[in-house]
């Protein structure tokens, strides 16, 4: 059995952001993994809206004072819902929850749901940041990915976000896919350069459990070479245009990190609200940390039945802290840059020797490495991330061993 940790006294608590789930789309791509629902009939966007702020309220509490940092609306399509719609809720949040000067709003946005002038109200209901899901700018690509918009569709919302004066935006782009050769995915990182975002993810078509492509896995996905070869062309790229990665899909100009994504990396504090939305609080009890995780139900009838009824469906579970080592690891380990050990030490409550066993046997087989008072996964490392993270188990040092998501 794992020994438990002995947690350190009284840590700060870490910084808090929001992330808002809207579960509905036109149409569930075949790849999703999401808490997604295709759109059936009329957008209950005013009930939705009011049984979020009616779940922000059964949450407010564990603020304990801090300021939103960020605050992120995923889903799903967010940008099936009206500005008017955003900005009822943004005012609401900002009566329940103090928010910070400099607050981040990211909407995620498809390109094939907005509007002719849309990005300007949603700009002036408050959203400072977008994330269009691009994905490919190949037709027959878009087409086997189940998209519903076109390059074009793309091309015209970034025009609209230009006008609109939201120049802080994020292309997302996936590579890896069906037939894809190189000159294609490289096609797409120069169209995604054209439109010059401030950022952009890069990620690769993996099929996930439970999607359409799993039950129907689609042909000519690339083999494993193909796509590491597609990885690095692509990041040279990237680079060359002044791109800089900072973490294993995400590239960013100077100051146009995702602030929202680097606090779920970093194991900063997030509620969650909307179906399906999870959240992980940070309180201090009898001088010790202590991390709860909750989770809302994914079913949006049962989302808003639960919120009526005054309970918002939450179903919290308390980490223990022998889990406490990985879930940090899982996301710190993302990050070009690492970690410091004070940085592990304060949002884990632990101290970094829980994982002294795990941390010999990665850098025993050349897969984490110490730089100053940092630490990061070597090159080696990045190229073998999931191998990386399986050494930081409770088990993969052997017994007595210490020790367990979307950004």
């Amino acid at each position: 059995m794992p020994v438990q940790p002995t947690p350190l006294t009284s840590p700060p608590l870490p910084p808090l952001a929001l992330y808002v789930h809207f579960p509905w789309c036109v149409r569930k791509c075949p790849y999703c993994d999401f808490n997604s629902h295709t759109l059936q009939g009329a957008l209950p966007e005013s009930q939705y809206v009011d049984a979020l702020l009616d779940d922000l309220m059964l949450q407010a509490h564990a603020a304990q004072g801090r300021a939103l940092q960020s605050i992120f609306l995923g889903g799903g399509t967010p940008s099936l819902f009206a500005p008017a719609a955003l900005g009822r809720l943004l005012s609401g949040a900002r009566q329940r929850l103090e928010f910070a000067a400099d607050l981040e709003i990211t909407l995620e946005a498809n390109p094939g749901t907005i509007e002719r002038g849309r990005f300007a109200d949603y700009r002036a209901a408050g959203i400072t940041r977008v994330s269009l899901g691009a994905q490919s700018f190949d037709p027959g690509q878009l087409q086997r990915l189940g998209r519903i918009h076109t390059a074009a569709d793309t091309q015209r919302a970034v025009e609209e976000l230009q006008v609109a004066g939201l120049t802080n935006f994020n292309l997302d782009l996936m590579y890896g896919l069906p037939d894809q050769s190189m000159a294609q995915a490289l096609a797409d990182i120069g169209h995604a350069l054209a439109l010059q975002p401030a950022h952009l993810s890069h990620y690769q078509l993996t099929v996930e459990p439970g999607t359409v492509f799993a039950g129907r896995p689609p042909a000519g996905m690339p083999d494993s070479d193909l796509s590491a070869d597609m990885q690095l062309a692509c990041q040279q790229r990237l680079a060359e245009a002044r791109y800089a990665q900072y973490e294993v899909s995400a590239y960013a100009r100077p100051g146009a990190r995702c602030r929202h994504n680097l606090n779920y990396w970093q194991f900063g504090d997030y509620l969650g609200i909307g179906a399906g939305a999870h959240g992980k609080c940070t309180r201090i009890e009898d001088g010790r940390l202590l991390i709860d995780r909750s989770t809302r139900p994914r079913e949006p009838r049962r989302y808003l039945a639960s919120v009526a009824h005054g309970a918002s469906g939450l179903t919290r579970r308390a980490v223990p802290a022998v889990e406490l080592p990985f879930d940090y690891l899982l996301n710190a380990l993302r990050l070009n840059e690492g970690f410091e050990q004070r940085e592990f030490e304060s949002r884990t409550g632990l101290a970094l020797s829980v994982v002294a066993a795990q941390f010999a046997l990665a850098q025993q087989r050349g897969l984490l490495q110490r730089i100053g008072t940092r630490w990061r996964a070597s090159a080696q490392g990045f190229n073998f991330l999931n191998d990386l993270l399986a050494l930081m188990l409770p088990s993969a040092a052997g017994p007595g061993a210490t020790a367990r998501r979307r950004g």
